[in-house]
């Protein structure tokens, strides 16, 4: 990752890589919003993303004239409704570099994806005694869903462990490897410490020792990216509303043989090829896990977002990111009594620190009456706090529409924090 750089450094940069992030944030209208009386400084990005105007009315304009329920209707408007949103999956194939449209599920959120592969992959192939390999770092979202697996089937959770700074221990991990271990379900980039993993090699180590692999994505395609061939993971996770597209929509990426392979978590319609009181039949993947009215609406959005993130360019988001992120971590890191909680060799936009003598909400609170937006607490990650040895931080989590005028706002609002504790 790049080193520390200076301001004028960073916006010489950002001018040579004709990065217009004053046009970004145009196109976002809560950038232009205003809390108790100053402009928002909104740096909760990694909690949800503000969302563009291409967005929002591209999903207005399809409630407006283009809805109808899917798949299911022989008028047009339904036909139409129907290659919408199908068509939002080929823009999410492609934005993932998956195989075939058919790879991808629409689900509620990342959460929901973990818990379908943990209920339908799980209990089709693991057994009591196989185990599932997690890491120091993950979200409770994938944690808990395979906790509540290992108490119906009775399977093993391993964790790999990570170092002070964060760093993803990989010679650790590959020590977890056994002929028991059947699944790796790692997060991509930590929503605590910024950790980006190194999934390529994570993926290689499992299928070695015979295992499937899952990416937790939900932070790391928005500032990563994916390409789910190149990284031969078998599965992958992630979130519409952190990429700046709404709420409502997940996706889940699974491989086409294994998907077909998997039962289906939920019942219901459309999922279904012939239903009799004795038997029923099920729709290859994706149909026989979207059970139900699906999120049409909603797939339409992320698709929105997606072709908006790809006009700027993934890179080039990137990139202003990297430099935010340096200029985050030298401005915090002159702050005395600041502690920045997670230091790793490869890190995304994503800042947790604590103040002395201020709890993290207070802080929270305190600079909220600046118009500073972060978030506070243990962020679905409490195993992580306590490897951290910290109960709780403050968070940072910065977007393609932020500014590094946004951090010197930081920064001074937490200087008002530390006079006002001492």
């Amino acid at each position: 990752m790049s080193t520390v750089v200076a301001k004028k450094d960073i916006q010489k940069d950002l001018r040579n890589d004709s990065y217009d992030v004053e046009a970004i944030r145009a196109d976002f209208p809560a950038m232009q919003l205003q809390v108790n009386g100053k402009p928002l400084v909104f740096l909760d990005s990694g909690a949800s993303a503000q969302k563009p105007s291409v967005v929002l009315e591209r999903m207005d304009k399809m409630y407006r004239s283009e809805y109808a329920n899917v798949h299911r209707g022989a008028y047009r408007l339904s036909e139409l409704a129907t290659e919408h949103y199908e068509n939002a999956r080929r823009t999410v194939a492609t934005f993932m570099n998956a195989a075939s449209p058919d790879e991808i599920v629409f689900t509620r959120n990342a959460t929901a994806s973990v818990n379908l592969v943990a209920h339908s992959f799980g209990r089709a192939f693991l057994k009591a005694g196989d185990e599932v390999v997690i890491s120091h770092m993950e979200h409770h979202a994938n944690i808990v869903p395979w906790q509540l697996l290992r108490d119906i089937l009775g399977i093993v959770i391993k964790v790999a462990p990570i170092d002070d700074d964060g760093n993803f221990l990989i010679d650790e991990f590959k020590k977890l490897m056994g002929p028991r271990t059947k699944l790796v379900a790692i997060t991509h980039c930590s929503n605590v410490l910024g950790t980006i993993t190194p999934i390529k090699e994570i993926a290689r180590i499992a299928h070695e020792a015979g295992a499937k692999v899952l990416f937790d994505g939900a932070q790391g395609i928005v500032h990563a990216g994916i390409d789910v061939r190149d990284v031969d993971c078998d599965f992958y996770v992630f979130t519409g509303h952190k990429l700046y597209g709404p709420t409502g929509i997940g996706v889940l990426y699974g491989k086409k043989d294994l998907l077909n392979a998997m039962p289906p978590y939920q019942g219901g319609g459309d999922m279904i090829e012939l239903v009799t009181f004795e038997k029923t039949t099920y729709r290859e993947a994706p149909a026989r896990f979207e059970a139900g009215t699906p999120p049409i609406v909603e797939a339409v959005g992320l698709a929105a977002a997606v072709d908006y993130v790809t006009g700027v360019g993934l890179d080039r988001i990137a990139r202003h990111e990297v430099q935010l992120r340096d200029y985050a971590m030298k401005r915090l890191g002159e702050i005395d009594g600041l502690t920045i909680i997670g230091r790793p060799r490869d890190k995304g936009p994503i800042v947790s620190f604590t103040l002395d003598n201020a709890h993290p909400h207070d802080i929270a609170t305190i600079i909220d009456s600046a118009g500073v937006a972060v978030r506070a607490g243990h962020h679905c990650a409490q195993p992580l706090m306590e490897r951290c040895n910290v109960a709780a931080t403050a968070r940072a989590s910065f977007g393609m529409y932020n500014r590094m005028e946004d951090v010197d706002a930081l920064v001074d609002a937490l200087n008002t924090v530390k006079d006002i504790f001492g």
